[in-house]
């Protein structure tokens, strides 16, 4: 599915609790690795990329089977 450091397994959560998971767990890999958040609310789409501009990661893109993926860089 994914390459990712780490996998956060949001399905079935509402916004905005994927991205509070996000937060909450960012910090649990190293500087340059990477976390997929695995979210089948809509919001996700818009979320992920929106949280990583405001907090200063990179994000890598999202995959059809409603993953998205972030590289740590601070």
């Amino acid at each position: 599915m994914t390459d990712a450091t780490l996998v956060l397994d949001c399905r079935g959560m509402r916004c905005p609790l994927p991205i509070i998971e996000l937060a909450k767990h960012i910090g649990d890999v190293k500087v340059g690795e990477t976390v997929t958040v695995l979210a089948d609310d809509p919001a996700a789409a818009s979320d992920v990329p929106a949280w990583c501009r405001m907090r200063a990661h990179e994000y890598l893109g999202a995959t059809g089977d409603d993953a998205y993926t972030v590289r740590r860089l601070h």
